[in-house]
């Protein structure tokens, strides 16, 4: 097997047992006997157990960050925040443990919270911030909201929506096929609120 595939492989494999179980329910016996490898294979790749517990959450949380993207665009803060909310929803269609590790991470958090989650977490909601905080200088937005608890706001539907998801089957229809009226929806009580 190539590098880069054992690599590949280990990260792969240690994902779903990592997002399902948490950093220390799961083993590297475990990880090395349901990816195929040889046990020293983790350690020649990753340094042990909490390198390759480090590197699935680099390739979790990365797909957050593209959200820096945002800065750069030539856009209306409202198309920004519907950039970000489409971002968010197709983020997690592509990873479905990402809310796992969310939830693992600010529960009962490892030494990777404070080098990769919570680095990722707050690079976010400061572009947020910086977004709402440009459309208020605009007149976009009324006076008076805190933009930190806004954007927190708006994030929290959208993360709130996925993380129910196993609770709310019956009550809602979930399917990838919905994401475009969910957008709406969100996009609409942020910019509308839900008053008549």
């Amino acid at each position: 097997m190539a590098d880069m595939d054992c690599r590949s492989k280990l990260i792969a494999t240690a994902t779903p047992l990592f997002a399902e179980k948490g950093f220390h329910g799961v083993g590297v016996r475990e990880i090395a006997a349901a990816t195929g490898v040889n046990l020293s294979m983790i350690s020649y790749y990753f340094g042990g157990k909490e390198g390759l517990y480090a590197a699935v959450l680099n390739e979790q949380f990365e797909t957050i960050t593209r959200v820096t993207e945002l800065k750069s665009m030539d856009c209306d803060a409202m198309e920004k925040f519907e950039l970000y909310v489409r971002a968010t929803v197709a983020r997690y269609r592509k990873n479905p443990y990402l809310l796992r590790f969310y939830t693992s991470e600010l529960t009962n958090p490892t030494p990777c919270f404070e080098t990769i989650v919570k680095p990722a977490i707050k690079g976010v909601v400061q572009i947020l911030i910086e977004t709402f905080s440009d459309g208020l200088s605009h007149e976009r937005f009324r006076e008076g909201l805190n933009p930190t608890d806004t954007v927190l706001a708006l994030a929290g539907m959208i993360n709130f929506y996925f993380l129910l998801e196993p609770a709310t089957g019956e009550l809602v229809d979930h399917a990838q096929e919905r994401d475009e009226e969910l957008i709406r929806h969100i996009m609409d009580i942020f910019a509308k609120g839900i008053l008549k």
